[in-house]
């Protein structure tokens, strides 16, 4: 695991509570395994991580991302959304294929509403030209596709749209 990846692992490990995770476990259902931090927590470790590898760039986000991603643990993936969310500056068009399989294994709607509003809408929303019509593209596919977060992930995108 990377640096950055220890350290926000081992400080959401540090920052949890069985309580906690028992309500998160509630909330969240049997798909994930749980640390039992905080939502505050989880930002504030990411927050905490941004500041200490500052030089992070866009190939290392996105691994890191995936990073946090592999282990099936509510808190690490709710990181990586963060993350992404932070840096979305950093993302394009072809990040929607990681994306794609992040929403195909969440294991949770609390994991993939924000990942589709506070990530792919604001990715999709600064795109122009060929990017913004492959991203087009990828969501109308989502949106005929037979997983239901995919499923969720295009409407919620197309809420976006229509709320703003």
């Amino acid at each position: 695991m990377s640096d950055a990846g220890e350290f926000i692992d081992y400080t959401l490990q540090r920052e949890s509570s069985w309580e906690k995770a028992f309500a998160i476990r509630e909330r969240v259902g049997p798909g994930l395994n749980v640390y039992g931090a905080s939502v505050g927590a989880v930002r504030g470790t990411v927050r905490d991580a941004l500041k200490r590898y500052k030089s992070l760039d866009h190939d290392q986000i996105t691994a890191l991302s995936s990073e946090l991603w592999a282990e099936p643990v509510f808190e690490r993936r709710l990181a990586a959304v963060v993350l992404l969310q932070s840096k979305a500056p950093l993302l394009d068009n072809t990040d929607l294929t990681r994306l794609e399989g992040f929403f195909r294994n969440a294991g949770s709607q609390e994991l993939t509403d924000p990942l589709a509003h506070h990530v792919v809408w604001p990715l999709v929303q600064r795109l122009d030209g060929q990017n913004r019509l492959r991203a087009e593209r990828v969501l109308a596919r989502w949106a005929a596709d037979p997983d239901p977060a995919l499923r969720r992930a295009a409407a919620v995108v197309a809420d976006c749209r229509t709320s703003r």
